[in-house]
């Protein structure tokens, strides 16, 4: 045969072989897959079997478990029953028994009601038996003592009233030493600890200052050719110059004193350098003011920085150094500020008070005398005002309202700042008065003492700080005395002003006089 038939066949039969090879193949896996699917068959119907006996089996134990918990509950709720039907039961056994005690009790007070209305009726036929005899023994007494009822009576509380009066005195007396006693030791410690730390320097300024001259003729040269220098100071300074017989001295006399201050300092100025003609005298006059005011300040800071207070508006700050030569009877205000600051500070300090409030309110408490020249109103009005414009503290404010008496203190630092202006003012030498306003506080003092009945004499004396009061001896009796002596205190105290305190001493004193012949 040929090759390419040979070829052909070969892969003809070669073909035929593969394809009888895929048949038997695909049956063999078929009968394997019908097996394998013939058996998961088997596999979940068995699975399906013993599924659904497992549930009736949970099926089965569900119930006898919920058979079980209705019975355990139905259990519990017929014993909760019972006891509930136990406790109802006990409390009306309870509330019947309290019912019969409540009839019992109701019935008790009846009886007593009867009984208590039979002896209010007893009593009452005993009261009128009893008045009816204190009034045959009253209208017996009256005939006996020839005196009527009324008239005892009265001089039964005239008696009274003698006897209250007196025992009323022995008692104001022990009370006046029982609180000397306590209030003089302690105000004294505090005092005394208060003004032993501030000893402050103190001056009497008047309205006039004196320049020094190094010789008689720098006079001329401060009158000037026809008084032109000298009215040319005057009329800048707002102070008047006198030139008189006083050797190598020019007295500057004004009411304002940091005018007068600028003076002073232009005139010492212009005699230091020599040159003294009207435009030099403006310039140096400018140049005195400017000081005066850089003093003003440097004197404001300084008193805020004695007495540790910060804060102060500069505006305030300026004031206080105004102060500085301001003086009332003769202290100057600014030294007698920052010793009232600091001695209400001290006060505060000792009686556990806010020592910085009253500080700052006895710094500031007589701030509005640096306007009193320039405004209308008192020196605690314009005060008032001029730190309630700087937005000062209600305290503060407060207490300069309240430091001369103008209302009533209603704060412990008011009044700190109250005593720490008394003591300042009251030390000895602090301040002077003038001759005409002594006299008139004298006299009112005195005229306050006569005032009171039984009074025979009066007398102010210790330049006003005692008042000796000689008394009737007739009409005023021992007891009497402490009484009028109260009585007068509180009316000085009420109508006078006076600086620190004025003593009352009352005099009673009997005499028997006879003449032997």
């Amino acid at each position: 045969m040929e090759l390419w038939v040979v070829i052909l066949l070969a892969a003809a039969a070669a073909v035929v072989g593969i394809l009888i090879g895929l048949a038997v193949g695909i049956a063999v896996r078929k009968k394997i897959s019908e097996r394998k699917i013939g058996s998961a068959e088997n596999e979940a119907k068995k699975i399906k079997e013993d599924a659904v006996k497992e549930a009736e089996s949970m099926k089965k134990e569900a119930l006898i478990s919920a058979k079980e918990d209705i019975l355990r509950q139905r259990n519990e709720s017929e014993k909760e029953l019972k006891e509930r039907r136990s406790e109802v039961t006990r409390m009306e056994r309870r509330i019947t028994q309290k019912e019969e005690n409540l009839d019992k009790k109701m019935e008790g007070l009846e009886r007593k009601n009867e009984l208590l209305d039979k002896k209010i009726k007893e009593n009452d036929a005993v009261r009128e038996q009893i008045n009816a005899l204190l009034k045959k023994e009253e209208a017996i007494l009256e005939e006996i003592s020839g005196i009527s009822a009324d008239e005892a009576k009265e001089e039964l509380i005239s008696r009274v009233e003698s006897e209250v009066k007196h025992e009323l005195a022995q008692r104001l007396s022990e009370l006046e030493e029982q609180f000397k006693e306590e209030a003089d030791t302690k105000a004294k410690n505090i005092i005394s600890l208060a003004i032993q730390r501030c000893a402050a320097d103190h001056v009497a300024e008047t309205t006039i200052s004196v320049v020094s001259l190094p010789n008689e003729d720098m006079k001329g040269r401060i009158i000037g050719r026809e008084g032109r220098n000298i009215q040319m100071i005057e009329k800048l300074t707002g102070v008047e110059l006198i030139i008189d017989d006083t050797p190598e001295a020019i007295t500057l006399s004004g009411f304002d004193p940091i005018r007068r201050e600028t003076a002073r300092i232009t005139l010492e100025k212009l005699i230091s350098d020599g040159r003294i003609h009207p435009s030099r005298i403006e310039e140096t006059v400018e140049r005195a003011s400017r000081e005066v005011e850089a003093e003003i300040k440097q004197a404001g800071e300084r008193a805020t920085f004695d007495v540790g207070i910060h804060g102060i508006n500069p505006e305030l700050v300026k004031m206080l150094g105004r102060l500085k030569f301001r003086t009332s009877y003769g202290q100057n205000v600014l030294k007698h500020s920052i010793e009232v600051s600091l001695i209400a500070g001290m006060i505060a300090d000792e009686l556990g008070v806010d020592s910085a409030v009253a500080k700052r309110a006895g710094l500031l408490h007589d701030i509005g005398k640096a306007q009193t020249h320039e405004m209308e109103g008192s020196h605690v009005e314009l005060g008032v005002n001029l730190v309630k414009r700087y937005k000062e503290s209600k305290d503060v404010v407060h207490a300069i309202e309240a430091h001369h008496g103008d209302v009533e203190a209603r704060t412990i630092t008011a009044v700190i700042v109250q005593a720490a202006d008394a003591i300042s003012a009251a030390r000895p030498g602090a301040r002077r008065e003038d001759l005409e306003n002594y006299i008139k506080r004298l006299e009112k003092i005195e005229e306050i003492a006569k005032g009171f009945g039984g009074v025979d004499k009066a007398f102010a004396v210790q330049a006003g700080r005692e008042i000796r009061v000689m008394v009737k001896p007739e009409e005023v009796n021992d007891d009497g005395m402490k009484v009028i002596a109260r009585e007068m205190a509180a009316k000085i105290q009420e109508e006078v002003k006076y600086p620190g305190q004025i003593k009352i001493n009352i005099i009673r004193e009997s005499r028997a006089v006879d003449y032997a012949k």
